[in-house]
C-alpha cells in the first residue's frame, strides 16, 4: 500500500506524526509537502494529494491543515475523490465502511496526534461494505 500525505503549515506537525506511524506500519509514504511551518496555501497541497490518488499514483491520501476543513474541501474538488473528515472512532469507521473514503483530512489545531493516528488506523483497517452504499457513491460520481 502507498499513501500520499500533504499539509499546510497548520497541519505540519500532525502530518509528520502520521507519516512516522504509517512507516511503522510498513506503509510506503509519498510526502507531497509542505515541509515547514512557514505559511502556505492549503488548496495547493490538498490538490496535490488528491490528484495523486485520483491518478492512481497512490492508493489513498491523508491531508492536514489547521482544522482539516479547508484542505478537505480542496481535495474534494478533484473528480473521484471522497475525502472525509473523521472526528471520532465511529466517523473514521463509517467514512470507509459506507462512503469508501479514499482520503481523510485532519486538523492540526483540533486533534492530538494520538487521535489522528487512531482514526487513521480505524479508517485503514475498515473494509468498504459496498452493496446499497455503492448506488449512493455512483449518484455522487454522476
Amino acid at each position: 500500500m502507498k499513501i500520499a500525505v500533504g499539509c499546510d503549515h497548520g497541519g505540519f506537525d500532525l502530518k509528520n506524526a502520521i507519516i512516522e506511524h504509517l512507516k511503522k506500519r510498513g506503509i510506503e509514504v509519498n510526502d507531497l509537502g509542505c515541509w515547514s511551518t512557514d505559511s502556505v496555501d492549503y488548496p495547493e497541497y490538498g490538490h496535490k494529494v488528491a490528484h495523486a490518488v485520483a491518478d492512481g499514483e497512490v492508493d489513498l491520501g491523508i491531508v492536514c491543515c489547521g482544522t482539516g476543513m479547508g484542505i478537505s474541501i480542496a481535495a474534494n474538488k478533484v473528480k473521484g475523490i471522497r475525502c472525509a473528515l473523521p472526528f471520532s472512532d465511529f466517523t473514521a469507521q463509517m467514512c470507509k465502511q459506507h462512503n469508501n473514503a479514499n482520503m481523510v483530512a485532519f486538523g492540526g489545531r483540533t486533534l492530538s496526534p494520538a487521535e489522528a493516528i487512531r482514526y487513521t488506523d480505524i479508517w485503514l483497517d475498515t473494509e468498504y461494505e459496498g452493496g446499497r452504499h455503492q448506488k449512493r457513491l455512483d449518484m455522487i460520481e454522476e
